[in-house]
């Protein structure tokens, strides 16, 4: 880290800092997250003091919230060394651990947090995320648990709860403590603030109830098919969205009024959250509600991409749409997103083009494609979810990591082969290969976390016997 010259005034004079005080201005500069800032005072701090650990501590903070991961973990590491390691050090380095996929030194870090301090729910919390992510499940929840008989009102223990009890496919619990989403400090607000209720299930036929597209775009594909069912206890329904996702919902409910701009909102008398409406119908894993499907793609543009799929397909050929990263502002990227040199196995098989349907950074890498079936890619080309639809339309089938386009071409009850992470999203439970919410889908899962390589080679064997069971390799093995 570079010091900076030091503070002036507009005059251009100097301003002598005493060094006792750029810290707490280094710490509040990181809370507003003003970074750079931040970044240079500590610069200031360390040139003089090297080994000040509260100093580097911070300054791994800051490194990390810019997306400097390995520098984080030096400087939050030497500040153990030189320091002493504190609960609050190691809560803050089990994060770093766990985002660069150092899975046994974070649950390491954070079993030595809780022995520190036993009584801080906190460090408790943090076990319970480090668990999580080892799909150690029944230890997840029982970490959290105790975090909260400490402090029941710690809504992050309560959201680590949640997410454990729904992946085990216990979502009478799970659904009421996936409520506390909405109280987590970082979390991004729902909406502005409102003085009207939130629905409970109620039906009322008078006025105007507000729905809230909350989260992802593969969340409000999945929770549309909610629509309908509220629509028969209150037919006045105005919805606040995201424009992208506007062409799905309008197919879901006929005369469904959609908002993207809060100050467009038509009075309401409540409102309800996309996602929190698994709960109000009393979901279990046993009774979703699965019309699919209940999306489809337009006939006219089906047209189109089909007559130009056509042209490019050679004859006898099958088309595998294919998607390897999901959008990296997902605090979950770096764990489900792939790269397009993990679906390598995919690269020779035989009558085969892929066409990749992927949009975003990573759709870059189509450029240094180098296998041997055909490959066409779309993405530049693809503007709406409308033409993603079209194209999966003329598709035999799709394969993605866990992006909101594994969701539409389930919802559209296409086939659409999933691969997940080691912990998955709880929405897809453990083990399973199918899933309640989508009948036409399949699911690939990681024997080891963050390597794809085993999940696309099973993904391409998959598709050999699909396409053609007596050349899988099951079928050479028992024949030979």
């Amino acid at each position: 880290m570079e010091p900076i010259p030091p503070p002036t005034a507009d005059n251009g004079n100097l301003v002598p800092v005493p060094l006792g005080e750029l810290f707490p201005l280094a710490a509040d500069c990181e809370r507003a997250g003003k970074l750079q800032q931040a970044n240079s005072l500590l610069g200031h701090i360390l040139a003089t003091m090297p080994n000040q650990p509260d100093s580097l501590h911070l300054a791994g903070i800051v490194a990390f919230r810019l997306g400097e991961h390995e520098r984080a973990l030096g400087l939050m590491e030497k500040a153990i060394e030189v320091g002493v390691d504190t609960p609050l050090y190691l809560r803050n380095i089990c994060e770093v651990y766990r985002t660069l996929g150092r899975l046994d030194d974070a649950l390491r870090t954070a079993t030595r947090a809780v022995e520190l301090s036993p009584s801080d729910p906190l460090c408790l919390h943090n076990l319970a995320i480090i668990h999580y992510e080892r799909l150690e499940i029944d230890e997840s929840i029982a970490c959290a648990e105790k975090a909260l008989l400490m402090n029941d009102q710690l809504p992050g223990a309560h959201f680590e709860l949640a997410e454990a009890l729904l992946l085990q496919g216990k979502w009478d619990r799970g659904w009421e403590e996936y409520e506390w989403r909405f109280q987590i400090a970082s979390a991004a607000p729902m909406m502005p603030k409102t003085t009207k209720p939130q629905w409970q299930g109620e039906a009322f036929d008078d006025e105007t109830l507000l729905l809230v597209a909350d989260q992802g775009f593969g969340d409000v594909i999945q929770f549309s098919r909610y629509i309908p069912w509220v629509a028969e206890r209150c037919p006045k329904l105005a919805v606040a969205c995201a424009a992208e996702v506007a062409p799905i919902l309008k197919q879901i409910h006929p005369g469904l009024n959609l908002f993207q701009k809060w100050d467009e909102v038509p009075p309401y008398r409540a409102y309800a959250a996309l996602s929190g409406l698994p709960r109000l119908h009393g979901t279990r894993v046993d009774n979703v509600p699965a019309p699919v499907p209940y999306l489809h793609a337009s006939p006219e543009k089906v047209a189109v991409w089909r007559e130009r799929l056509d042209r490019l397909t050679p004859r006898g050929f099958r088309r595998v749409g294919i998607v390897w990263a999901g959008r990296p502002t997902h605090n979950n990227d770096r764990r489900r997103s792939a790269t397009l040199a993990a679906y390598a196995p995919l690269f020779s098989l035989p009558r085969t083009m892929l066409v990749s349907l992927q949009k975003g950074p990573s759709a870059d890498q189509a450029g240094r494609y180098f296998g041997r079936a055909p490959f066409v890619n779309f993405g530049a080309e693809i503007e709406t979810y409308d033409d993603t639809m079209a194209i999966i339309d003329c598709l035999d089938v799709v394969v993605t990591v866990d992006t909101s386009v594994g969701h539409l071409a389930a919802a559209m009850g296409r086939p659409a082969w999933i691969m997940l992470a080691t912990a998955p999203d709880w929405r897809w439970l453990l083990e399973r290969s199918d899933t309640p919410w989508y009948p036409t889908v399949r699911l690939f899962r990681q024997t080891v976390a963050r390597q794809w390589g085993d999940v696309t080679q099973r993904v391409a064997d998959g598709l050999r016997e699909w396409f053609d069971p007596a050349t899988s390799p099951r079928q050479i093995e028992t024949a030979s």
